[in-house]
């Protein structure tokens, strides 16, 4: 089974997210965290699949991976939200989240997640995407929700997992836990596929 195999590893998960330790966490897969830091830039003509698959790539850019045992895994992750061809990212401030809040109201729009697997010897890189159909959010709702769980670490301003998810998304199309920001199910190919 894949778990026993990657006890051989040491597996790198270079995010600082909380959702996404959460995440993997809950796979069952033992892991430390291995932040970097990168200037998140790419050519604005590119898909949203390319900035995404990209953006991941880049994050492990800053690893010298030559000095690391040959048993080491990397995994990298990002995710954007695209809603009406536009990419909005993290909200700068509280009006912000409100503007962004209100574009998803009575919409959908699809998160995107580049997901990057990486040993010294070997990378794999691939992405996610998800639908996510949000109904009418009423100001009252927006407000609270902003208020109550001050969602400026989120793309798109919103975390599914929390109590916007659970009253105002209608339906979803695809993985969930994409749209949490880490493709669970994707990680787990492509973690089979570089153990072989």
């Amino acid at each position: 089974m894949l778990l026993t195999d990657l006890q051989q590893y040491q597996i790198y998960l270079a995010s600082k997210s909380p959702r996404r330790r959460e995440l993997l966490a809950g796979m069952g897969i033992d892991f430390d965290v291995l932040t970097t830091d990168v200037e998140e830039t790419y050519d604005p003509s590119w898909s949203p699949e390319q900035i995404v698959m990209h953006l991941s790539k880049l994050k492990l850019s800053p690893i010298d991976m030559a000095q690391y045992d040959p048993q080491t895994i990397f995994i990298a992750c990002d995710t954007i939200v695209v809603v009406n061809g536009q990419i909005i990212g993290k909200p700068k401030d509280r009006a912000d989240a409100e503007r962004m809040l209100k574009m998803l109201s009575g919409n959908s729009h699809t998160v995107y997640s580049g997901l990057t697997v990486a040993t010294p010897r070997k990378t794999l890189t691939d992405y996610r995407a998800t639908e996510v159909f949000f109904d009418n959010l009423s100001d009252e709702i927006i407000q609270y929700y902003i208020d109550t769980y001050k969602p400026f670490d989120k793309a798109g301003s919103y975390g599914v997992q929390e109590w916007i998810g659970r009253v105002g998304i209608r339906e979803i199309h695809g993985s969930f836990y994409n749209v949490m920001g880490l493709p669970t199910r994707l990680l787990w190919q492509m973690l089979s596929d570089i153990d072989h």
